[in-house]
């Protein structure tokens, strides 16, 4: 197995997978990403085209683990797209699809046909998609959709994009990967060990979700600063979170355990610490992946630290950023999860005070992170609220 780091649709995603995995099988198998479609898998199709670094690809004949560092973006990726949404319309309008199955490849082909040919010439466009088979429409629909998407760009004053991103000839995903390449110089091997020996960055992204939360804790700020900047005392203080190797603030490797009901999810990864001790406030950006659901996600926490009573306590304020995709996305709603993270992040204060009161490891945090055992107390206190209301009523009704 290899570990491959590369940002799908915008998101940065790190999974190992075999050598020989495609990059359509990494992006539907281990994303759940099943926009793109397998028709041939010799690359004749067209059905499993994507966009790596900008660039339609077929996903079928490339290797996933050729593709490391790369941006790759799917038909999901392509939702608030601009040329994709006016194509997707005029898709429409012409009647330029049947039965579906090869519309994905084909918008992604068309869309970098709307970008690159400075006006709507029907044999360009027709040996623009010459790539991508239908067996349904005959491409006369789908060829005006274009030319139609073409003229009204033009005649908006969008010029075309030369070259539409490219910048070298080539197989897609070539050069990539550390040792990507056939042929390296002995000059170049060695820089590339080196590069790849040094630790992967945790990129940056935008979370889906944010949750906003604040606590207060009985210490002085610079104490509590001093906390969040000893790694291994906060993964101690988060509930079902355990360290697997050495923590760098570049990069923390560990995990967290969650149990679903009867879904145990255990997801791996890594991330990177950043603090600023001027304006007492920091992050923490991570990326997991769990292998038996074929779910991943990143994270972001943000913190700042107020000083209260003089300086003898401080306000922690938080901002919780996620994004989940796979399977486990479909279990969480919105006024849940922020139930839940309410809870958790009262449960990561109580640690925090335990610990830097003097308590013990074994009295700080708990072993797994228990969703029934948080929901049932989400619950309770959601049943609590909802009788307090009915009973004031009838109370104030009498």
């Amino acid at each position: 197995m290899t570990t491959i780091a590369l940002n799908v649709n915008r998101r940065a995603v790190e999974l190992s997978a075999e050598p020989r995995t495609s990059l359509a099988d990494f992006v539907r198998d281990r994303l759940d990403l099943t926009g793109t479609h397998l028709g041939c898998e010799h690359g004749v199709c067209g059905a499993c085209t994507v966009l790596l670094d900008g660039v339609p690809a077929r996903s079928c004949i490339t290797y996933a683990v050729a593709c490391a560092g790369a941006d790759v973006t799917t038909i999901e990726g392509l939702d608030e797209d601009e040329v994709t949404i006016e194509l997707r319309a005029a898709f429409t309008r012409e009647h330029a699809l049947q039965c579906g199955y090869c519309t994905p490849g084909l918008l992604v082909s068309a869309r970098d046909l709307v970008q690159r040919l400075p006006d709507a010439d029907e044999r360009s466009i027709r040996v623009g998609l010459s790539g991508n088979l239908c067996r349904c429409t005959g491409y006369v629909g789908i060829v005006r959709a274009v030319q139609s998407v073409i003229e009204a760009r033009r005649a908006r004053n969008i010029a075309p994009q030369a070259d539409s991103g490219r910048t070298s000839l080539g197989p897609v995903g070539s050069g990539r990967a550390p040792f990507g390449g056939e042929g390296l110089s002995a000059r170049q091997a060695p820089a590339l060990a080196s590069e790849s020996a040094a630790p992967l960055r945790i990129p940056d992204f935008a979370p889906a979700t944010v949750l906003d939360q604040r606590f207060t804790l009985p210490h002085a700020p610079a104490k509590v600063f001093a906390m969040f900047d000893d790694i291994a005392a906060i993964a101690a203080c988060l509930p079902g979170v355990s360290l697997t190797g050495p923590p760098l603030p570049e990069r923390v490797e560990g995990s967290i355990r969650v149990r679903l009901g009867p879904i145990a999810a255990a997801f791996e990864g890594a991330a990177r610490v950043e603090c600023d001790p001027a304006t007492l406030s920091g992050r923490i950006i991570g990326i997991g992946t769990d292998q038996r659901s074929h779910s991943a996600t990143q994270g972001e926490i943000r913190y700042r630290l107020v000083p209260l009573e003089g300086g003898a306590a401080t306000a922690v304020e938080l901002s919780v950023g996620y994004t989940l995709t796979g399977m486990l996305a479909q279990v969480g709603r919105p006024g849940l999860v922020r139930d839940l993270a309410r809870r958790l992040v009262a449960e990561f204060a109580t640690n925090l005070d335990r610990h830097m009161s003097g308590a013990t490891s074994g009295q700080t945090a708990a072993a797994e992170l228990s969703f029934w055992s948080i929901a049932s107390d989400v619950l309770r206190a959601r049943l609590a609220r909802v009788f307090g209301r009915v009973f004031t009523g009838k109370g104030g009704a009498e």
